[in-house]
């Protein structure tokens, strides 16, 4: 399988919940459907957040993976 293909992408490293959520919220409602957003981030809660926020808009979690403290999400624009 190919890595999917970002459309935007949005550095979250650093902040907390909510933050990270609302942030990428705010990108995603910017793309059209079909178009991915990209977020890095190093919150711990993270993983269970993009998951949630997932479920709750419908927007596919296409990725998720950690490397060396740093979870990488793409969302996709439903």
């Amino acid at each position: 399988m190919s890595a999917t293909e970002v459309k935007a992408r949005l550095d979250a490293r650093g902040l907390f919940c909510p933050m990270p959520i609302l942030k990428a919220s705010q990108m995603i409602e910017k793309l059209s459907p079909g178009e991915s957003l990209e977020i890095l981030a190093d919150d711990p809660a993270a993983p269970s957040d993009f998951v949630a926020f997932s479920k709750r808009t419908g927007h596919p979690l296409r990725e998720n993976s950690e490397s060396d403290g740093t979870f990488r999400f793409v969302l996709v624009h439903r």
